[in-house]
């Protein structure tokens, strides 16, 4: 397909590979061939899989030692799929013997690689990232596979992956520009909002949705949105809603490494600036994702001392208000590596927390918010 062709692994690379990984701290995570042994046949891969040379590169692994993280059966052949797809059926059948092959190989050793699957593509996502109503659409997908899991009565848990905002490889000032954080942080609250275990994005060097500019390395704008996301939003998700305008997303999290909660607020609207005031829901039970509503009731956020404690604000926007722009800036400073290629430090600025947040048209705004008395994050 693609007019690829055939490519080979040697074990003598494979080997060469697993020494810079364990150099890098990474954890790996294998794609195998889904389509060996199949036919194409009218856009469908039709056939069991033959996974002979999976069986042998898996066994090979383990006599080496090395350690995977987990393997994904295929890529983006679910659904319409990219080039072909393989029918559900036949897929979980592939599936069942991926985890055999998988079992049988590590029978003795713990723990197993994780077994990955299916991967999909939406098609239409770039030019719907600043629709509120398609991105609470999105959440029924979240909400459906988490009714799934909930009731499959097995361990599996939902990932995100190969996710870009876009398929064949993005689009060039879009999935690799300011406006594609808007989508992306999204994605995060989302995800986290359902209970997704990992996130993983598409790609950190390659194609037009990278994290990394491909020619000279330069961090895009959704490196540095991941970036605040890991440093500022702990695991502990908070139940939230925005009422006022549509154009307002909103997630809160107990803060990460630190005291409060952190709550990140994207104004979609390309000319309305919203002064917001922030409310806490009191609930019980409210403690990693698992949401009560009983003897709940709204209060206005109480803070220790109105007089003298700040809460810190990170303000993102687009080079001169351009969301195709591949330039931001935090708190009006543009983000650039400097010679040595470090990445600035990402500081906040410092607002009394009696003051409304102000969120610009078209911005992203981190607010942590140390002295939020919320049950469940202490």
């Amino acid at each position: 397909m693609f007019g690829f062709t055939k490519g080979c692994l040697p074990m003598h690379r494979w080997d060469e590979l697993k020494k810079n990984f364990a150099n890098a701290g990474a954890k790996i995570i294998f794609g195998l061939n889904a389509l060996a042994g199949k036919s194409i046949q009218s856009g469908s891969a039709v056939g069991p899989w033959n996974y002979t040379n999976a069986e042998s590169f898996i066994r090979y692994t383990v006599s080496k030692n090395y350690t995977i993280s987990g393997g994904e059966l295929g890529n983006e052949l679910s659904g319409k799929g990219i080039g072909t797809s393989i029918s559900a059926d036949q897929y979980a059948s592939d599936l069942a013997a991926m985890r055999d092959i998988v079992y049988k190989a590590y029978e003795n050793i713990d723990p197993k690689p994780l077994i990955i699957a299916p991967g999909g593509v939406d098609e239409h996502l770039v030019e719907k990232i600043l629709n509120p109503l398609y991105l609470d659409g999105e959440a029924h997908t979240f909400a459906d596979l988490k009714n799934v899991l909930a009731n499959s009565g097995t361990s599996a848990t939902s990932w995100v992956g190969e996710s870009g905002g876009a398929y064949n490889s993005g689009r060039h000032l879009v999935s690799d520009a300011f406006v594609c954080s808007f989508w992306y942080l999204d994605q995060l609250g989302m995800s986290a909002t359902y209970d997704t275990k990992t996130y993983c994005r598409q790609s950190l060097i390659g194609g037009n949705y990278c994290l990394l500019n491909t020619t000279n390395f330069i961090p895009n704008p959704d490196y540095y949105s991941a970036l605040l996301w890991h440093r500022l939003m702990g695991r502990g998700v908070l139940s939230t809603t925005f009422t006022g305008t549509s154009k307002i997303r909103a997630y809160a999290h107990c803060a990460k490494q630190s005291k409060g909660i952190t709550i990140l607020l994207m104004n979609l609207d390309n000319s309305t600036a919203v002064e917001t005031e922030v409310t806490l829901r009191s609930t019980k039970n409210l403690w990693h994702r698992k949401i009560s509503d009983n003897n709940s009731k709204v209060m206005k956020l109480n803070f220790l001392n109105r007089t003298e404690t700040a809460r810190e604000e990170y303000h993102l926007t687009p080079h001169d208000g351009n969301i195709h722009s591949q330039i931001m800036f935090l708190n009006g400073n543009n983000l650039t590596v400097n010679s040595d290629g470090e990445i600035p430090s990402l500081q906040p600025i410092y607002v009394n927390s009696s003051n409304p947040i102000i969120v610009a048209p078209f911005s992203i705004v981190f607010i942590h918010i140390p002295d939020a008395g919320v049950a469940a994050c202490r």
